[in-house]
């Protein structure tokens, strides 16, 4: 809400030569007529925290005024001023009420780019030396996060520590390590033997905080949007069998799919364990991992892809055949 007050071209006045003048800390503007007009100049007689004393004797108790202060030299970082709204709780409610609707036309009609911070105040002892390192120090505090904030955080921070070897870690129900049972890795170990399955699956049991067997099954790549979950994420061992320059390879592709619309619980999870889940199928079932891969969603992979990851395209360079010399007629 605007009160419909602006600023007066004497507060405009006075205020460019604030700017301009280092030997005035700042000024104390009020509202007078329906208008922002400047009450009193605060010369500066030391450093910042030794000008604050002067604004003892200058605020009433129950009188909101706004102060504009010089807090920063001019080649900082940060714009010089900062803009204080001392609305005191005890003043005239439609004193409070107009002070705090025209807070925002004080710094748009003086300059918005002028001020590196805008605060309130109800109390003089806000303004003091020990007011403002209180204020400082509420600053540098980080804000605090939502439910929804600190999970994403411990997602990205579980994805860290499994990309860095650190899930060697004991499970909990946060997630570092989770034990993978043993009817999963028999599973793992059959892949490996080469026989009818190409695809096994494993998902995390969150309530008894283990990795089972989602299902081991023989499915092509095209296969994989039909067969693979795309609302949950999961882990996937494939088999991939194919033909290079005439020669039979099956390797085993490890591929992570997390879908954007799992549950937060549930990527935190699966992040944090990706790492100990390939460690188990490698030391535990004796499988030999030879790529990694993660996607949104199963549809991400390909055979075209996974070709790639095997078989790179070489380079190839371009010569140039040196010309050939006329021949003698």
């Amino acid at each position: 809400m605007q009160s419909g007050i602006t600023a007066s071209l004497e507060l405009l006045d006075t205020f460019q030569a604030v700017v301009s003048d280092h030997s005035v800390r700042g000024l104390i503007v009020g509202i007078e007529n329906e208008a922002l007009v400047s009450k009193k100049t605060l010369p500066s007689a030391g450093s910042f925290d030794e000008d604050l004393g002067q604004l003892d004797g200058l605020l009433q108790d129950n009188q909101p005024a706004y102060i504009i202060l010089r807090r920063r030299d001019g080649d900082s970082r940060v714009a010089p001023f900062i803009s204080v709204a001392y609305v005191p709780d005890v003043a005239n409610v439609r004193q409070k009420m107009l002070f705090a609707s025209t807070r925002n036309t004080l710094l748009r009609e003086l300059g918005s780019d002028r001020f590196g911070e805008s605060i309130f105040a109800t109390t003089k002892d806000e303004l003091t030396v020990e007011g403002f390192k209180r204020h400082d120090a509420h600053l540098a505090k980080p804000a605090p996060l939502t439910e929804e904030e600190r999970i994403l955080k411990e997602v990205k921070e579980a994805e860290a520590e499994a990309s860095t070897g650190a899930s060697t870690k004991k499970a909990t129900s946060r997630g570092v390590l989770t034990p993978v049972t043993e009817e999963a890795l028999e599973a793992l170990r059959n892949l490996k033997s080469g026989g009818f399955i190409n695809l096994v699956q494993l998902a995390v049991n969150i309530e008894k905080e283990q990795i089972e067997l989602a299902s081991a099954s023989t499915a092509a790549i095209g296969d994989f949007t039909r067969v693979i979950p795309d609302d949950t994420p999961r882990y996937s061992f494939f088999l991939f069998n194919h033909m290079f320059e005439g020669q039979q390879e099956s390797p085993i592709v490890f591929i992570y799919t997390c879908p954007p619309q799992s549950k937060i619980k549930e990527r935190m999870i699966y992040a944090a364990s990706r790492g100990s889940v390939v460690a188990s199928a490698e030391t535990d079932a004796g499988l030999t991992i030879a790529k990694r891969l993660e996607a949104s969603s199963a549809s991400d992979v390909s055979e075209l892809q996974l070709l790639e990851e095997f078989h790179p395209k070489k380079e190839e360079k371009e010569t140039f055949s040196r010309p050939k010399r006329p021949g003698r007629r």
